[in-house]
């Protein structure tokens, strides 16, 4: 017998709520992204309609890329071009988007705390990274990885886990997609990452000139920090392989 419906349990009511919240926002400001119909909200949970379809790949890449500049460049033109970067930016009944800076700045230092980082000037060299890529225009954060689509028989392509949201600069999820499908499968060829890098700009675009301007230079500062963020999950949760150690050597981080 076929589902019908798939539940999320959640750690609380106010888990449960946010993510609901989320799913609404995405469905009004950013529609290219497709999610399963939420079916029944109760306290601790979410029932969601039952997508049979498989997770996104590395040929999957371009096209993704374009889908997610898409729901950026929309997200931006009806919602966060009232956003910045360095504060929480909130939904109409109060609850926030956590701002982009703060968030990462902390996390960078549990990394050192962990030692996903060497030393402190390897701390102090990726806070400056992050630091200097967050300027520009307000995109979301959805955390981006191929376990978050689903891609049916008929190609559509859906987009599940609404738990978190937050502020992000533009092409910063495209980057996470991109070291997530790299810890999955594998290395990924500098073709296939400037296509997708191509591919999200023209959409983002669409929307506004200085939207589609994220260049590779850019797209490897925002690797770089996701190398660090996401050390702590290389072999676990279908990380296969390493977080993009060249790009993190690169940059001096690791």
């Amino acid at each position: 017998m076929i589902p019908t419906r798939f539940t999320k349990p959640y750690v609380n009511a106010e888990a449960a709520d946010a993510a609901a919240r989320h799913h609404r926002w995405l469905a009004v400001h950013a529609p290219s992204l497709r999610q399963p119909d939420l079916i029944v909200a109760a306290a601790n949970s979410l029932a969601f309609e039952w997508i049979d379809g498989r997770h996104a790949r590395p040929t999957d890449l371009v096209r993704l890329a374009g889908i997610l500049g898409d729901a950026h460049g929309a997200a931006w033109s009806t919602d966060l071009h009232r956003a910045t970067l360095d504060e929480p930016y909130a939904f109409r009944d109060g609850t926030p988007f956590p701002d982009f800076l703060s968030v990462r700045k902390a996390v960078l230092r549990r990394r050192l705390e962990q030692g996903h980082l060497p030393d402190e000037a390897a701390l102090q060299m990726a806070l400056s990274v992050l630091e200097h890529v967050a300027e520009g225009p307000a995109a979301f954060y959805k955390d981006s990885n191929p376990r978050n689509f689903l891609i049916a028989d008929d190609g559509t392509v859906f987009t599940v886990d609404t738990d978190d949201l937050g502020l992000a600069p533009f092409g910063y999820d495209l980057a996470k997609l991109i070291a997530a499908l790299v810890m999955t499968y594998g290395p990924i060829g500098t073709r296939s990452i400037d296509e997708a890098l191509a591919a999200y700009n023209r959409a983002c675009a669409a929307y506004g000139p200085l939207l589609g301007t994220t260049n590779r230079k850019r797209l490897d500062d925002f690797l770089a920090l996701h190398c660090v963020f996401t050390a702590p999950y290389a072999g676990r949760n279908g990380y296969h392989y390493g977080p993009l150690p060249l790009t993190a050597h690169r940059k001096g981080l690791l």
